[in-house]
């Protein structure tokens, strides 16, 4: 039987990763989004989301709201499409939110609007 290695004096903790951590890796694999995307719908810089993202910070509830929301909105997509057709969905003017993109409806609080778009997309009518 192995001994287990005791934590030496000088050894960090493995940290787990935070939530929103968690959550922006997710969008970058199953939503095909980058930083830059993700900055840009939070309204904050490319560099302040990458520390998010390695967990040097948090943002404000608001903002971890809308990351919350965007990642709900990615799963429910992954559902239908690859994660560069996601991201190109998320991107586009569609006539059924008044030709208006969905990352701009997220970050501006009309998530349910998107979300009614993409029941339609599970209820069969195909957009």
């Amino acid at each position: 039987m192995k001994a287990e290695r005791m934590p030496a004096a000088g050894d960090q903790p493995r940290a787990m990763p935070s939530a929103v951590a968690q959550i922006i890796e997710v969008l970058r694999s199953k939503g095909g989004l980058k930083g830059a995307d993700i900055a840009n719908i939070v309204d904050v810089s490319p560099p302040t989301v990458s520390r998010w993202g390695h967990g040097k910070g948090t943002p404000p509830l608001r903002t971890q709201t809308v990351i919350a929301d965007l990642r709900y909105v990615v799963d429910r997509l992954s559902e239908f499409y690859t994660a560069e057709e996601i991201r190109l969905w998320l991107h586009a003017r569609h006539p059924l939110l008044d030709n208006e993109r969905a990352i701009d409806l997220i970050s501006s609080g009309r998530t349910e609007d998107v979300l009614a778009v993409i029941e339609r997309l599970d209820a069969g009518a195909y957009l």
